[in-house]
């Protein structure tokens, strides 16, 4: 697997398959999940919409992935996770490996070769940045995937920065 770090951002990735860092309920809201419902259109939505209607009815449970249509983004699919909310308290590692495994795992079953993976659960859900790059690059390296490319997309230098160091150490 060739893995790629870009700064900039996630919409306008020319990829397979771009990951969505969703919240439950899959109807949209902040951050990155904001700008992909804004970007790729009600298309997005309207798939989001069917699948809460059918079985996932009670949401989308953290650590978990479900595909969808990129709407009008230059990707052919959307995979939503849900991250979870840093705890100083619980030890959540464990479920933000999960969303970057349940993605790719996502991503095979639908024949995606190149994923764009935003850094999940980072942003307003409080994962300190360096150790959620560390627990991206360390499960993204040893998970069973034929996907090819994997490319982190970061908003900003210092989410690069936390990248980049994570990538340097798990070689």
């Amino acid at each position: 697997m060739n893995l790629t770090l870009a700064l900039g951002d996630i919409t306008e990735q020319r990829v397979d398959a771009i990951v969505n860092a969703a919240n439950s309920s899959l109807l949209g809201g902040g951050g990155v999940d904001g700008a992909i419902h804004r970007k790729g259109g009600p298309d997005i939505l309207a798939e989001c919409r069917a699948l809460r209607a059918g079985h996932l009815g009670r949401g989308l449970p953290t650590g978990r992935a479900v595909a969808t249509t990129a709407g009008r983004l230059p990707a052919r699919w959307v995979i939503h996770t849900v991250g979870p909310v840093h705890s100083r308290e619980e030890d959540r590692s464990a479920l933000l490996a999960s969303c970057y495994r349940e993605s790719l795992r996502v991503a095979d079953d639908v024949g995606a070769r190149s994923v764009a993976f935003p850094a999940i659960s980072t942003g307003v859900y409080g994962w300190p940045m360096a150790d959620g790059a560390r627990i991206a690059v360390e499960t993204v390296r040893s998970a069973a995937t034929s996907v090819a490319e994997v490319r982190f997309v970061l908003f900003d230098p210092p989410a690069y920065e936390a990248f980049a160091a994570a990538v340097a150490r798990a070689h």
